[in-house]
């Protein structure tokens, strides 16, 4: 499975990823909703594995290839490494953040 981002991203001051998620998909309710000094985004921070894992999906990079590498980087720390990317990724495709190549999302 390629996992592949739904939405842009920022780094934040601890150099980690702020994950960008509309308040409003409907433009003309972000436009009127949303005050003009308000960022029409919320921003759903990531932890340093996750920050990792957001950056590494990158449309190209399989599951596998990304849990090596995030083992290659992390070690002990990170285990065990697949279940735990498994669980996250299940997360945040249930929650939209990204979707997979292999799957059409309805």
């Amino acid at each position: 499975m390629t996992p592949l981002r739904n939405y842009e991203h920022e780094l934040n001051e601890s150099k980690l990823i702020d994950v960008l998620v509309p308040k409003f998909k409907n433009e003309f309710l972000r436009d009127f909703l949303v005050p003009r000094s308000r960022s029409p985004y919320i921003k759903a921070n990531l932890d340093e594995f996750g920050s990792e894992t957001w950056l590494l999906m990158n449309g190209e990079n399989k599951v596998e290839l990304i849990a090596d590498k995030l083992n290659e980087k992390f070690g002990d720390r990170i285990q065990p490494v697949l279940g735990r990317l498994t669980t996250f990724l299940t997360q945040l495709y249930k929650n939209g953040f990204i979707s997979f190549k292999e799957i059409e999302r309805k």
